[in-house]
C-alpha cells in the first residue's frame, strides 16, 4: 500500500508540474487528467472508491473534456503563452510558495509519511457495521440531505428547461411538416388529376 501510495503521489506532483510547465495548451489539459487519474488513485487508497468514482466522472469526463476542446478550439499561438509565462512568474512562484507553507503549517508532524512515529489508523466505520462508502452516502443524501437534495434537482431540471428554451428560435422561413393535419386529410380532395389540353390545364378531384 505504501508504495502505491508514493508511487501515485509522486506522479501526480510530476504531472501537475507538467501542467504548468508545458508549452502546448493541449499537453497541459492531458497532463491535468492524469493528475485526476493519480488522484482518484489515491482516494481508492484510502477507501474511498465512491468518491474516486465521481472524481473520475466528474472531473476527468467533463471537466476535463471541456478544458479539452476549448484549447483545440481557441488555437492558442505558443509565442503568446512564452510571454504570459515570463510575466506572471514572480506572482505565480510567490503564490505557490505561500501555498505550500500553509500546507506545512496546518499538517501536523505525525501525519506525514516520512516521520518515524508512523500513524496506525483504526478504521470504526468498518468495525461497527458493514456498509459501502456508497450505501453510507446514499442513507444520508435520502434521510437527513433529502430537502437538499430535491432543491438541487429542481435548479437543474429549470437549468435544463432554460438552456432547452434559449436555444429554441422559432424561424417562420423554415418550412414545418404537420403530421395531424396530413393524416386527417381526405384522399379524394388532396389527390387531383391535371390534364394539358390545347396548352390549358385542367384539374379534376379524385372521387
Amino acid at each position: 500500500m505504501d508504495s502505491f501510495f508514493f508511487l501515485f503521489s509522486s506522479l501526480a506532483i510530476l504531472s501537475g508540474f507538467m501542467v504548468i510547465r508545458a508549452k502546448n495548451p493541449v499537453h497541459s489539459v492531458l497532463f491535468l487528467i492524469f493528475v485526476f487519474c493519480n488522484v482518484a488513485g489515491l482516494l481508492i487508497l484510502l477507501g474511498l472508491d465512491f468518491f474516486a468514482m465521481v472524481f473520475l466522472v466528474v472531473y476527468v469526463g467533463a471537466i476535463a473534456v471541456l478544458f479539452l476542446f476549448v484549447v483545440m478550439m481557441l488555437n492558442i499561438k505558443l509565442v503568446e503563452i512564452n510571454e504570459n509565462l515570463l510575466r506572471y512568474l514572480p506572482i505565480g512562484g510567490l503564490i505557490g510558495i505561500i501555498f505550500l507553507l500553509e500546507i506545512f503549517l496546518i499538517l501536523d508532524s505525525d501525519l506525514i509519511p516520512f516521520s518515524s512515529n508512523y500513524p496506525f489508523y483504526i478504521q470504526w466505520p468498518a468495525l461497527i457495521t458493514h456498509a459501502s462508502n456508497i450505501q453510507s452516502v446514499g442513507v444520508l443524501i435520502y434521510t437527513y440531505f433529502c430537502y437538499y437534495f430535491i432543491v438541487a434537482s429542481l435548479i437543474l431540471l429549470v437549468a435544463m428547461i432554460g438552456a432547452i428554451v434559449l436555444t429554441m428560435h422559432k424561424n417562420v422561413a423554415v418550412k414545418k411538416q404537420e403530421v395531424f393535419e396530413q393524416n386527417t386529410r381526405e384522399f379524394t380532395k388532396t389527390v387531383q388529376k391535371l390534364q394539358v389540353y390545347r396548352n390549358r390545364i385542367y384539374c379534376f378531384n379524385l372521387n
